[in-house]
């Protein structure tokens, strides 16, 4: 089945960035925070100044579900959040849900931790798999679900079912999937990106009047870089063979990953784009308040996740430097001024696959780092900047090649 095409209705105004705005480098080092966490992923600051970050687990042995990607991901309740406070790390929350891959990779499970203004915390839990088989095959409602934790009694309460909207309400109008990945809380309302939606998402803390706040639909790739016939770990069906012939466009999801709310209140939105990648594809949208979506920032490769700080300078962050099937995970952390201005704060240099950011009370950013590695993922602080000379260049190609998103599909090509 051909997949039907869709035109994002977004427009380059509103002070709209591009990959050749002006950029700096800066030379900055970072600091160790935690270590050892198992498929590290998002990170908040408490009232009480502690960071907490979610880890998604690495599945277990009970049932499985096909992964989008190949294999099973396997049924387990290894996620978990950490308490990082005063140079002591400990788990506050254990037993959440989490599917991966046997070896404990691709794991799906807490994406994504935010505070209420009286401390209350809230999870974001992923899932990646077809809906439909989640309470079905493997009996575990709460994946894909934002819920209401208590760290005292180690327990959580279902705030909404995201999967289930998806699963009930198909808001991009494509092949059915869903992953929650990130969000945040707006007043009493929690605004969330399904990636494997397509979607952004808004919802009552009390669970109430969910609903769409906007939809991504998919995109036309033209002249796309593919990987090789025998890349790995990509699913073959998605690569030509040399029997193929490489097509003109191609259809991408859009895939949205990380969210964050502007001082003008609108919500800005960072793209990972899906299979393959292309380098300088992804965009940063801008949702104003009255809905209307275009493009505030673009020439990126999937970005991950999005902050603002005070003075306005929103900070992107990037999986890789390159495209994920090319094996190179050193990642990025790019600020972009109000004016446009883009620098980067840290390039590789022991940034390694990072998923999502933060900015402390110290003005300091923090960072998962590893964030696809089981038992090996940490948090990182990034601190002394200082900028050196750059010449003026486009912004550095980026990737994000082991979060699940939306399912892949089998090689569509568009008729020639």
């Amino acid at each position: 089945m051909r997949l039907k095409l869709f035109i994002i209705g977004v427009t380059t105004g509103l002070a709209a960035t591009t990959f050749l705005a002006p950029q700096a480098t800066f030379a900055a080092s970072f600091s160790l925070v935690a270590s050892g966490l198992d498929n590290a992923r998002g990170l908040s600051f408490a009232p009480d100044g502690a960071l907490y970050v979610t880890e998604a687990g690495s599945g277990g042995t009970g049932a499985c579900v096909p992964s989008p990607t190949g294999g099973n991901l396997c049924y387990g309740t290894s996620g978990a959040v950490t308490k990082i406070s005063n140079g002591t790390q400990e788990r506050v929350l254990t037993n959440l849900p989490s599917i991966a891959l046997a070896d404990g990779t691709s794991s799906f499970g807490a994406q994504d931790i935010k505070f209420d203004a009286t401390g209350n915390p809230y999870v974001l839990i992923g899932y990646a798999a077809a809906p439909a088989l989640r309470d079905t095959a493997l009996n575990s409602p709460d994946l894909g679900k934002l819920v209401a934790a208590n760290f005292s009694t180690n327990s959580w309460t279902a705030v909404a079912d995201l999967s289930n909207y998806e699963l009930a309400n198909n808001p991009d109008g494509a092949d059915i999937g869903s992953n929650p990945t990130a969000f945040i809380l707006d007043g009493d309302r929690a605004i969330v990106v399904d990636a494997g939606a397509n979607a952004l998402l808004g919802v009552g803390t009390n669970g109430s009047n969910l609903k769409q706040v906007a939809t991504f639909p998919q995109e036309i790739l033209t002249n796309p870089v593919f990987p090789p016939s025998d890349a790995v770990p990509f699913d073959p069906t998605q690569v030509p063979s040399v029997e193929d012939l490489l097509p003109p466009e191609f259809f991408i999801q859009a895939t949205p990953t990380g969210v964050a709310k502007g001082g003008d209140g609108a919500y800005y939105v960072s793209q990972f784009t899906g299979f393959p990648f292309p380098e300088g594809g992804a965009r940063i949208y801008r949702i104003a308040p009255d809905g209307e979506t275009s493009i505030y920032a673009d020439g990126f490769t999937q970005l991950t996740d999005l902050e603002f700080d005070a003075q306005g300078n929103l900070y992107a962050l990037q999986y890789a430097n390159q495209s994920a099937w090319k094996g190179n995970f050193d990642g990025s952390v790019i600020q972009i001024a109000p004016d446009g201005t883009r620098t980067t704060l840290l390039s590789g240099d022991g940034l390694v696959a990072p998923s999502s950011l933060t900015l402390g009370p110290d003005g300091d950013v923090y960072v998962t780092n590893k964030s696809d590695r089981p038992g090996a993922s940490q948090v990182l602080r990034i601190d002394n900047a200082k900028p050196v000379p750059e010449p003026t260049s486009v912004l550095g190609v980026l990737a994000f090649g082991a979060l699940g998103l939306k399912q892949w599909r089998k090689k569509r090509f568009l008729n020639r």
